[in-house]
């Protein structure tokens, strides 16, 4: 009974090493393959940073705020320019700079900006980042149709 329960939770029969992204019909290693854990958390610390700079160029430019309305004002530039950058370019600034890029399962296309407001909104709500599938999908990518991939655009470095 266990084995059956643990089979229907899991999805369809695969081996328990496929590695993530295969089942998606993406490359197990190499441009467009999926990126874990590390390189995605690497592209928000950027992304963040990058957040927090806009924040505090413009308090230099004059802008003042409060020092608790600092911190709402970093959150709300880092989802606006995970919205604006994704939906035009498929990649973040962070993102960019660690060769990884979002793209649309379906076709592997740049993310339609309706369903990127999506993504970004659960993004906005924290805890789609910590619920992955067996493909390192978090419920936000899921949701938006997405999925990370290493750069399939940026030129390959070792020249093949």
């Amino acid at each position: 009974m266990g084995r059956a329960l643990g089979g229907w939770l899991e999805g369809p029969g695969l081996p328990g090493n496929t590695p993530p992204g295969v089942r998606l019909g993406l490359p197990e290693h190499g441009r467009g393959s999926v990126v874990g854990f590390g390189p995605r958390l690497g592209a928000y610390l950027i992304d963040g940073l990058v957040a927090n700079l806009v924040v505090g160029v413009l308090f230099l430019a004059g802008l003042r705020y409060s020092s608790n309305v600092r911190g709402l004002a970093i959150y709300l530039v880092f989802l606006l320019e995970e919205f604006i950058l994704l939906s035009t370019a498929g990649q973040t600034l962070g993102m960019r700079l660690l060769g990884i890029r979002v793209i649309r399962l379906r076709d592997r296309g740049l993310g339609s900006w309706p369903w990127i407001a999506v993504r970004t909104l659960l993004l906005a709500l924290l805890v789609p980042v910590f619920l992955w599938d067996r493909d390192q999908r978090g419920l936000h990518d899921r949701a938006a149709g997405t999925v990370v991939v290493r750069d399939p655009v940026r030129p390959d470095p070792s020249g093949g």
